[in-house]
């Protein structure tokens, strides 16, 4: 089996690359089968770190994985990544051959590329994150305007799926009150959330609105997307940028 990334559909710089990976074209068996790149989800060791040795092969360095703790820390990602995984939620890098990697498994990988491609980077968005303002803090650290940013929603649970309980929607709404809008009423006390469309606010108030992607859903596609809300034991996809 081989691997079968999701290549972003978005209007960058020749030099901006990104991917993010799928479950197929690894050697994890059960719930982990195949191309987990989790360390910390159960796997076995050996079959993660030749997971990640196959996805080696299609980038131009290692990945500087982060420790994600659902928070807003964003890493400037230096050249030569060391062993230690720095506690952070996003990264970015302005130096060619560097790749930004964050895991994700229901959360939405959020890209960003300069539209000159002199910068890219990538934030690991639940919706603790998202709420947190991970989208501000990652596009604040690249050394241009976010007008000049381009965005692309990466794999996440969709809307139809993802519910949630009140206290989700108010930690939104009180920072939003337009925010409502992207919670629907299922139950007493219980609420559809539209990740994409939360994202898609948090960019457009940071002045970023070229914003595409965000039609996929990691719960409702068991054969291609790992989903943590769906199987609660699963493995992890990686979302992977960076310049040439």
């Amino acid at each position: 089996m081989t691997l079968r990334p999701i290549v972003p559909d978005w209007n960058v710089a020749a030099g901006v690359r990104a991917l993010v990976t799928t479950r197929a074209g690894g050697v994890s068996g059960g719930a982990h089968a195949s191309l987990n790149l989790g360390l910390r989800c159960g796997d076995a060791m050996d079959a993660v770190l030749e997971n990640r040795r196959r996805l080696g092969r299609l980038l131009p360095g290692r990945p500087v994985w982060l420790r994600q703790v659902h928070g807003c820390g964003v890493l400037r990602a230096a050249a030569t990544p060391g062993f230690a995984e720095p506690e952070a939620d996003a990264s970015v890098t302005t130096l060619p051959g560097t790749v930004c990697a964050v895991l994700v498994a229901d959360c939405m990988p959020v890209f960003l590329a300069d539209e000159q491609g002199e910068a890219v980077g990538v934030a690991h968005a639940g919706w603790r994150g998202l709420c947190a303002g991970v989208i501000e803090a990652t596009v604040a650290a690249f050394p241009c305007t976010a007008e000049r940013l381009v965005a692309w929603l990466g794999p996440a649970i969709g809307p139809r799926v993802y519910e949630v309980g009140d206290e989700v929607r108010a930690a939104f709404v009180s920072k939003d009150a337009a925010a409502a809008g992207a919670f629907l009423p299922t139950r007493p006390g219980h609420w559809l959330a539209d990740l994409y469309a939360l994202a898609r606010r948090r960019l457009s108030s940071c002045g970023v609105s070229r914003v595409s992607g965000g039609t996929f859903c990691t719960y409702s596609e068991p054969e291609r997307f790992y989903s943590f809300r769906r199987d609660r034991v699963t493995g992890r996809m990686a979302a992977l940028a960076w310049l040439e």
